[in-house]
């Protein structure tokens, strides 16, 4: 029998709606019923294509006993955390003070009927093991307690509930100056892994905001180390692993120092911000290979999780109950089928030997294709559309079809950078915002989340706001239409006027008011963002655009001069901000002549005007100072301003 889930909209509840535990969406029904009846609430948040969140529905919510206990002793609410980020930023944080580490999917959260946690956990395991309590022995404990001694767990809760409240006062600043720039650089060359790139051990994530960083750092200082660690972690991700060789797209992060081994969920932000950053190599050394990835990462996104040009949150990483089963081979069935493909036989061992396919195989048993020499083979075309077809005899990863505004803002704009490349993206990207707006910015209202083919009804985080202007503003440098930069203004006024406070930036301001990261973690913190979409607007409009990004950033000062690699879209814009930068007005056709300025002068902060002016107008960011006639004039100027 189904539980209130069933007529939820989003596919993370619905996966639930058949647990015999009876789930409650967060409504004030469920907080209702747990103060009537005096009852604790277990709250558990996941998402859609989350590994572990199947792990814990299978040995846990689908126990019965488990369920029953649940179902009689407590209120059970399931929260989507794609659809609802302020909540699941509240109860991470709520996890980190109380174990002194950072959360994760699925959180497990137990708290009193108003809403005061007095518990924080992860995956929880059925019983006892990895030296873990087990769910079942825990909700025991947790309801003795709370029938017995109800008092303590009270007022344990309020206790947390006080180091929870934002603290408010003065913040001390410290100055922001172009040493960052060394500081930034030593500090990713400290954890840089000199063997495989990328930074720190296993897990590990792309980092793309780090990697754009060290792009720009390379462009600013020509100095050698930057590039060296971008290319040597991009590289590295795409000889296969976490780079999905025969599908394209990046999965979410790999097990392994090698980038063998991924969680195998393919979630678009990842794919999006990859894609940028490969994109953005390829400007910086003109090396077609970074294009290539770009390009496949680009045709991934179209053919499985695009749908009238919106793009979907993620796609799972199991098929059939099984982690991986979709994007791995066995050793036997793939010398089949090549062999009946009519290679020979010492063919056929050539190219398994060549993508790492053998009889142990590198996953469970299975063979997770990899090309480690990144050889351009003859026979790749062929073999890749073989293994293509093969994959189409197991089932596709249940796709998330769920619209995120700020997550295909992000796609959106990989799009316009491509459509620079190659003007056969540029139908795509201006269909892609076009879609996107029409269905998330109605009446002035801009949205967060909805399902394909409902309508949207959770209104805009800061994320949104940010990630979508810095959208619209790339589409305007792309294609230097009016209206592009027009609706980034009016969208950053509204981000202002509900998030924005003396310098600190919150990420929602309704139900739970937490403050926006200004550290990158999954993706660039929304606020850093948001302080980079400001200073662009700055430069382009005038207004005190300039000055609320100064006084973000002089309010994070500190933390981003003391840890500039976790912090790196700051430092993009604090370093933005500390060399200034130009804008070049004319007329869009002598515009168009100067798109790869900032390519050719190894200068990233070169931004462009659309104006009635015949010449090119050189202006800073409080007046202009210089009329060139030609390019190459203007080329001279720049390289003697530099």
């Amino acid at each position: 029998m189904a539980n209130r889930l069933e007529k939820e909209d989003s596919p993370y509840l619905q996966q639930h709606a058949n647990n015999p535990v009876d789930w409650y969406p967060w409504t004030d029904e469920a907080f209702e019923k747990a103060a009537e009846l005096n009852l604790p609430i277990f709250l558990s948040i996941g998402y859609s294509s989350c590994h572990w969140c199947h792990v814990m529905e299978r040995e846990v919510f689908e126990d019965e006993k488990i369920a029953n206990f649940l179902n009689s002793r407590f209120v059970s609410i399931k929260v989507d955390r794609e659809e609802r980020p302020d909540i699941d930023k509240h109860y991470q944080s709520v996890h980190a003070l109380l174990n002194q580490r950072p959360g994760g999917w699925p959180l497990s959260i137990f708290m009193t009927p108003d809403k005061k946690p007095f518990f924080a956990g992860t995956y929880i395991p059925p019983k006892r093991k990895y030296n873990m309590m087990g769910f079942m022995e825990l909700i025991e404990i947790i309801d003795k307690k709370w029938r017995e001694a109800p008092e303590g767990i009270v007022k344990n809760a309020d206790e947390i509930q006080r180091f929870l409240a934002p603290k408010d006062g003065p913040v001390k600043a410290t100055k922001l100056d172009l040493s960052l720039i060394d500081r930034t650089i030593n500090q990713c060359e400290d954890l840089f892994d000199k063997e495989y790139g990328g930074f720190s051990k296993a897990p590990k994530f792309p980092h793309s905001s780090t990697l754009n960083l060290l792009l720009e750092l390379h462009m600013l200082t020509e100095r050698p180390e930057p590039l060296h660690m971008v290319e040597k972690t991009l590289k590295n991700m795409a000889k296969g692993g976490i780079y999905d060789l025969v599908d394209g797209g990046f999965c979410r992060y790999s097990t392994d120092d090698m980038w063998l081994v991924p969680h195998f969920e393919k979630m678009t932000y990842d794919n999006a911000l990859l894609c940028e950053t490969y994109l953005m190599a390829y400007r910086a050394t003109e090396d077609r290979f970074y294009l290539n990835v770009a390009e496949e990462t680009i045709s991934f996104m179209k053919d499985k999780m695009m749908q009238n040009g919106l793009f979907f949150s993620a796609s799972d990483a199991d098929s059939d109950g099984a982690e991986g089963l979709y994007f791995t081979y066995g050793y036997e069935e793939v010398k089949e089928a090549l062999i009946k493909e009519e290679w020979s036989e010492a063919e056929t061992n050539e190219i398994c030997e060549a993508l790492n396919i053998t009889p142990h195989g590198n996953f469970e048993g299975r063979n997770i294709v990899r090309n480690g020499s990144l050889a351009d083979y003859p026979w790749w075309s062929g073999v890749r559309r073989l293994l293509k077809r093969m994959r189409t005899t197991i089932d596709y990863p249940f796709i998330d079809k769920k619209v995120i505004t700020s997550w295909n803002a992000m796609m959106v704009k990989s799009l316009f950078i491509a459509a620079e490349i190659d003007s056969g993206y540029l139908g795509d990207a201006e269909a892609s915002l076009n879609a996107l707006l029409d269905l998330m910015y109605k009446e002035g209202v801009l949205y967060h989340s909805v399902l394909i083919g409902k309508e949207p009804k959770i209104e805009a985080f800061l994320e949104d706001y940010a990630y979508l202007c810095n959208a619209l503003l790339q589409a305007y440098s792309t294609t230097l239409e009016e209206r592009w930069l027009l609706l980034a203004q009016e969208l950053a006024e509204k981000a202002k006027e509900l998030f924005y406070d003396s310098g600190r930036w919150y990420f929602s301001r309704g139900e739970f008011p937490t403050i926006a990261d200004i550290s990158d973690t999954s993706y660039p913190a929304s606020s850093a963002v948001m302080t980079k979409v400001l200073l662009k607007l700055g430069m382009l409009l005038g207004g005190e655009y300039t000055d609320i990004a100064f006084k973000t950033l002089e309010y994070n000062s500190i933390k981003i001069v003391k840890q500039p690699m976790w912090h790196a879209t700051f430092v993009s814009a604090a370093v933005n901000y500390l060399k200034e930068g130009f804008v070049i007005k004319s007329l869009p056709n002598r515009l168009a002549d100067i798109k790869n300025l900032s390519c050719e002068l190894r200068y990233p902060y070169i931004l462009f005007k659309s104006e009635t002016e015949p010449n090119y107008l050189v202006c800073g960011r409080s007046s202009c100072f210089a009329s060139c006639g030609s390019k190459e004039e203007l080329k001279e100027f720049l390289k003697n301003m530099l």
